[in-house]
């Protein structure tokens, strides 16, 4: 289990050869929105307030990790994109999933109730600096402080799409 908090310091980015250019990895949100978006980890960073997380879990191929992880919550930014909920439908919000996708092509599936401050109210993060050290060359992760194994930490994000689900066919 962890707990978010505020970072303790503010994290600079680091390690960039002065003749080299600057990495930068972006990623797009999009899907059933009114704002879809491309960020990069220096958006992430400059635009919403970050938290800090410190997080252990479980991974099949080297046990126990102990990591910390700096960034804006999930849930805020998916706000300035602004989820195409509809109002006129009961409870709609429940019915929105998130898929976030990694540069190796791993992904994995949220529920929009996960991160609602109404229902699950997760402290899910987009990450921009993994143990002190920024992410703006790899790229932004995901973080699920609560998930005893580490499989829904997706690296290098490249998208997150938002939609609803589909209503089940009867048969």
């Amino acid at each position: 289990m962890s707990r978010l908090s505020p970072p303790p310091r503010t994290v600079a980015v680091r390690g960039a050869s002065a003749d080299a250019p600057p990495i930068v990895r972006s990623f797009l949100i999009g899907g059933q929105l009114h704002r879809p978006l491309t960020l990069t980890v220096a958006d992430l960073r400059a635009r919403w307030p970050q938290r800090h997380a410190p997080v252990v879990f479980d991974c099949a191929t080297n046990g126990p990790q102990h990591h910390t992880f700096d960034g804006p919550l999930l849930r805020d930014v998916l706000d300035e994109a602004g989820p195409a909920f509809d109002a006129r439908r009961r409870k709609d919000r429940s019915r929105f999933l998130l898929t976030v996708t990694g540069g190796d092509g791993h992904h994995t599936v949220l529920s929009w109730a996960e991160i609602d401050a109404d229902f699950g109210n997760a402290p899910i993060l987009l990450a921009t600096a993994l143990d002190g050290e920024p992410l703006d060359a790899a790229g932004s992760q995901l973080v699920v402080p609560s998930d005893r194994c580490g499989a829904r930490y997706i690296s290098a994000i490249t998208r997150i799409w938002v939609g609803p689900c589909p209503e089940p066919r009867e048969r």
